[in-house]
Protein backbone atom coordinates (compact mmCIF):
# COMPACT_ATOMS: atom_id res chain seq x y z
CA UNK A 1 0.00 0.00 0.00
CA UNK A 2 1.19 3.52 -0.72
CA UNK A 3 0.19 4.79 2.70
CA UNK A 4 -0.34 3.39 6.17
CA UNK A 5 -3.29 3.79 8.50
CA UNK A 6 -1.35 2.98 11.66
CA UNK A 7 -1.71 4.39 15.17
CA UNK A 8 0.19 4.00 18.44
CA UNK A 9 -0.72 0.94 20.57
CA UNK A 10 -2.08 3.25 23.28
CA UNK A 11 -5.37 3.60 21.41
CA UNK A 12 -5.74 -0.07 20.46
CA UNK A 13 -8.70 -0.47 22.86
CA UNK A 14 -10.79 1.89 20.72
CA UNK A 15 -12.15 1.95 17.19
CA UNK A 16 -11.51 5.20 15.34
CA UNK A 17 -14.44 6.37 13.22
CA UNK A 18 -14.32 9.28 10.81
CA UNK A 19 -17.08 10.91 8.75
CA UNK A 20 -16.41 13.54 6.11
CA UNK A 21 -18.37 15.20 3.34
CA UNK A 22 -15.53 15.64 0.83
CA UNK A 23 -17.44 17.93 -1.58
CA UNK A 24 -16.59 15.77 -4.61
CA UNK A 25 -12.87 16.23 -3.90
CA UNK A 26 -13.08 19.90 -4.84
CA UNK A 27 -11.41 22.38 -2.52
CA UNK A 28 -12.08 26.12 -2.08
CA UNK A 29 -9.70 26.75 -4.98
CA UNK A 30 -12.23 25.07 -7.29
CA UNK A 31 -9.86 22.24 -8.27
CA UNK A 32 -10.42 18.49 -8.01
CA UNK A 33 -7.55 17.05 -5.98
CA UNK A 34 -8.45 13.88 -4.12
CA UNK A 35 -4.89 13.50 -2.86
CA UNK A 36 -5.66 16.26 -0.36
CA UNK A 37 -8.46 14.07 0.98
CA UNK A 38 -6.16 11.04 1.14
CA UNK A 39 -3.49 12.98 3.04
CA UNK A 40 -5.94 14.07 5.73
CA UNK A 41 -7.41 10.58 6.09
CA UNK A 42 -3.89 9.20 6.49
CA UNK A 43 -3.19 11.71 9.27
CA UNK A 44 -6.07 10.43 11.41
CA UNK A 45 -5.85 6.73 10.45
CA UNK A 46 -9.52 5.78 10.87
CA UNK A 47 -10.58 2.17 11.26
CA UNK A 48 -14.05 2.93 9.87
CA UNK A 49 -14.62 5.77 7.43
CA UNK A 50 -17.79 7.33 6.00
CA UNK A 51 -17.36 9.65 3.01
CA UNK A 52 -20.15 11.67 1.43
CA UNK A 53 -20.30 13.38 -1.97
CA UNK A 54 -18.08 10.99 -3.86
CA UNK A 55 -18.38 11.85 -7.55
CA UNK A 56 -16.93 10.15 -10.63
CA UNK A 57 -18.93 12.13 -13.19
CA UNK A 58 -16.57 13.50 -15.79
CA UNK A 59 -13.57 11.52 -14.46
CA UNK A 60 -12.96 8.99 -17.22
CA UNK A 61 -9.64 7.73 -15.86
CA UNK A 62 -10.52 4.97 -13.38
CA UNK A 63 -7.23 5.48 -11.57
CA UNK A 64 -8.29 9.03 -10.65
CA UNK A 65 -11.70 8.09 -9.26
CA UNK A 66 -12.13 8.40 -5.46
CA UNK A 67 -12.60 4.75 -4.46
CA UNK A 68 -9.76 3.65 -6.77
CA UNK A 69 -7.46 6.18 -5.12
CA UNK A 70 -8.52 5.10 -1.63
CA UNK A 71 -8.10 1.42 -2.47
CA UNK A 72 -4.56 1.98 -3.74
CA UNK A 73 -3.66 4.18 -0.79
CA UNK A 74 -5.09 2.16 2.10
CA UNK A 75 -6.59 -1.12 0.88
CA UNK A 76 -9.81 -0.53 2.80
CA UNK A 77 -12.94 -2.63 2.34
CA UNK A 78 -15.85 -0.59 0.95
CA UNK A 79 -19.61 -0.56 0.52
CA UNK A 80 -20.76 2.05 -1.98
CA UNK A 81 -24.10 3.77 -2.62
CA UNK A 82 -24.50 5.23 -6.11
CA UNK A 83 -27.50 7.48 -5.55
CA UNK A 84 -27.17 9.32 -8.87
CA UNK A 85 -26.05 7.47 -12.01
CA UNK A 86 -25.28 9.41 -15.20
CA UNK A 87 -23.78 8.47 -18.57
CA UNK A 88 -20.40 9.87 -17.52
CA UNK A 89 -20.21 8.46 -13.97
CA UNK A 90 -22.00 8.35 -10.64
CA UNK A 91 -22.42 10.22 -7.37
CA UNK A 92 -23.08 9.04 -3.82
CA UNK A 93 -21.33 8.02 -0.62
CA UNK A 94 -19.39 5.10 0.80
CA UNK A 95 -18.58 3.25 4.01
CA UNK A 96 -15.04 1.93 4.28
CA UNK A 97 -13.42 -0.28 6.91
CA UNK A 98 -10.07 -1.69 7.89
CA UNK A 99 -11.88 -5.02 8.36
CA UNK A 100 -14.29 -6.79 5.98
CA UNK A 101 -17.87 -5.47 5.98
CA UNK A 102 -20.25 -8.40 6.38
CA UNK A 103 -23.96 -8.52 5.52
CA UNK A 104 -23.82 -5.11 3.85
CA UNK A 105 -27.10 -3.22 3.52
CA UNK A 106 -28.62 -0.32 1.61
CA UNK A 107 -31.73 1.31 3.05
CA UNK A 108 -33.70 3.57 0.69
CA UNK A 109 -34.21 7.03 2.22
CA UNK A 110 -35.46 8.79 -0.90
CA UNK A 111 -38.43 11.02 -0.07
CA UNK A 112 -40.97 12.12 -2.69
CA UNK A 113 -39.24 13.51 -5.80
CA UNK A 114 -36.26 14.93 -3.98
CA UNK A 115 -32.64 13.87 -4.55
CA UNK A 116 -32.16 10.10 -4.12
CA UNK A 117 -30.74 9.19 -0.70
CA UNK A 118 -29.94 5.97 1.11
CA UNK A 119 -28.24 4.62 4.22
CA UNK A 120 -25.47 2.09 3.78
CA UNK A 121 -24.00 -0.19 6.39
CA UNK A 122 -23.06 -3.62 7.54
CA UNK A 123 -21.61 -5.72 10.31
CA UNK A 124 -17.89 -5.45 11.04
CA UNK A 125 -15.79 -7.79 13.17
CA UNK A 126 -13.50 -5.55 15.24
CA UNK A 127 -11.23 -5.85 18.29
CA UNK A 128 -14.22 -4.57 20.31
CA UNK A 129 -16.39 -7.37 18.95
CA UNK A 130 -19.03 -7.38 16.26
CA UNK A 131 -20.38 -3.90 15.42
CA UNK A 132 -23.17 -2.70 13.15
CA UNK A 133 -22.20 0.50 11.34
CA UNK A 134 -24.37 2.77 9.20
CA UNK A 135 -23.49 5.81 7.10
CA UNK A 136 -26.02 8.41 5.95
CA UNK A 137 -26.29 11.62 3.96
CA UNK A 138 -29.65 13.19 4.79
CA UNK A 139 -31.57 15.63 2.59
CA UNK A 140 -31.83 19.40 2.80
CA UNK A 141 -35.54 19.74 3.61
CA UNK A 142 -36.79 19.57 7.25
CA UNK A 143 -39.79 17.36 6.38
CA UNK A 144 -37.56 15.22 4.19
CA UNK A 145 -35.18 14.62 7.10
CA UNK A 146 -38.05 13.75 9.43
CA UNK A 147 -39.18 10.99 7.10
CA UNK A 148 -35.62 9.79 6.59
CA UNK A 149 -34.95 9.51 10.31
CA UNK A 150 -38.28 7.72 10.77
CA UNK A 151 -37.31 5.09 8.19
CA UNK A 152 -33.80 4.81 9.56
CA UNK A 153 -34.86 4.26 13.17
CA UNK A 154 -37.63 1.86 12.12
CA UNK A 155 -34.97 -0.42 10.64
CA UNK A 156 -33.35 -1.48 13.89
CA UNK A 157 -29.71 -2.63 13.80
CA UNK A 158 -29.41 -6.41 14.15
CA UNK A 159 -27.10 -6.11 17.17
CA UNK A 160 -26.94 -3.72 20.13
CA UNK A 161 -23.40 -2.45 19.46
CA UNK A 162 -24.14 0.07 16.72
CA UNK A 163 -22.51 3.16 15.21
CA UNK A 164 -24.31 5.72 13.04
CA UNK A 165 -22.42 8.50 11.32
CA UNK A 166 -22.60 10.87 8.39
CA UNK A 167 -23.78 14.25 7.18
CA UNK A 168 -27.23 14.81 8.71
CA UNK A 169 -27.77 18.25 7.12
CA UNK A 170 -29.65 19.13 10.29
CA UNK A 171 -28.72 22.57 11.56
CA UNK A 172 -31.71 22.98 13.88
CA UNK A 173 -30.73 22.82 17.54
CA UNK A 174 -33.92 21.04 18.55
CA UNK A 175 -36.57 19.03 16.77
CA UNK A 176 -37.88 15.58 16.03
CA UNK A 177 -34.86 14.51 13.95
CA UNK A 178 -32.35 14.95 16.77
CA UNK A 179 -34.79 13.74 19.40
CA UNK A 180 -35.50 10.48 17.57
CA UNK A 181 -31.82 9.82 16.84
CA UNK A 182 -30.98 10.54 20.47
CA UNK A 183 -33.65 8.10 21.62
CA UNK A 184 -32.35 5.36 19.30
CA UNK A 185 -28.59 5.89 19.56
CA UNK A 186 -27.89 8.21 22.49
CA UNK A 187 -26.08 11.55 22.48
CA UNK A 188 -23.80 12.06 19.48
CA UNK A 189 -20.26 13.27 19.09
CA UNK A 190 -20.60 16.58 17.28
CA UNK A 191 -18.38 19.52 16.46
CA UNK A 192 -18.89 22.53 14.22
CA UNK A 193 -17.92 21.35 10.74
CA UNK A 194 -19.65 23.61 8.21
CA UNK A 195 -18.68 25.75 6.41
CA UNK A 196 -15.09 24.62 6.70
CA UNK A 197 -13.61 28.14 6.39
CA UNK A 198 -15.63 29.41 9.37
CA UNK A 199 -17.42 26.45 11.01
CA UNK A 200 -20.78 27.43 12.47
CA UNK A 201 -22.98 24.34 12.11
CA UNK A 202 -22.71 20.78 13.45
CA UNK A 203 -24.00 18.96 10.37
CA UNK A 204 -21.71 15.93 10.73
CA UNK A 205 -22.19 13.61 13.70
CA UNK A 206 -21.18 10.21 15.07
CA UNK A 207 -23.47 8.17 17.32
CA UNK A 208 -22.32 5.16 19.35
CA UNK A 209 -25.06 3.11 21.01
CA UNK A 210 -24.50 1.24 24.29
CA UNK A 211 -22.55 -0.87 25.05
CA UNK A 212 -20.35 1.51 23.01
CA UNK A 213 -19.42 5.06 23.94
CA UNK A 214 -17.47 7.90 22.35
CA UNK A 215 -14.24 8.36 24.30
CA UNK A 216 -13.16 11.54 22.51
CA UNK A 217 -14.01 13.47 19.36
CA UNK A 218 -12.36 16.19 17.32
CA UNK A 219 -12.09 17.79 13.90
CA UNK A 220 -9.24 19.12 11.77
CA UNK A 221 -9.17 22.68 10.45
CA UNK A 222 -6.61 21.74 7.79
CA UNK A 223 -9.44 20.00 5.94
CA UNK A 224 -10.74 23.40 4.84
CA UNK A 225 -8.18 23.20 2.01
CA UNK A 226 -9.87 20.08 0.64
CA UNK A 227 -13.65 20.48 1.18
CA UNK A 228 -16.44 22.78 2.33
CA UNK A 229 -16.93 20.48 5.37
CA UNK A 230 -14.50 19.60 8.11
CA UNK A 231 -14.32 15.94 9.08
CA UNK A 232 -15.50 14.58 12.42
CA UNK A 233 -13.31 11.95 14.05
CA UNK A 234 -14.14 9.95 17.17
CA UNK A 235 -12.49 7.18 19.17
CA UNK A 236 -15.15 4.70 20.26
CA UNK A 237 -14.73 2.10 22.99
CA UNK A 238 -16.83 0.05 25.37
CA UNK A 239 -18.81 2.16 27.82
CA UNK A 240 -17.32 2.30 31.28
CA UNK A 241 -19.40 0.59 34.01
Amino acid sequence: MAASLSRPPAVAATIRCMTWNVHRGIGPDGHYDFQRVVALIERHAPDVLALQELDTRGIQDLEKQPLSILSRAFGLHAVEARTIVAPDGHYGHALLSRWPILADERLDLTVWSREPRCAIGGVIETPLGRLHVRSVHFGLGPLERREQVRRLCSASPPIDAAVLMGDFNDWLGVGSVRARLHASYGAPAARRTFPSGLPLLSLDRIYARAPLAVQRAWTDRDARRASDHLPLIADIGLARP
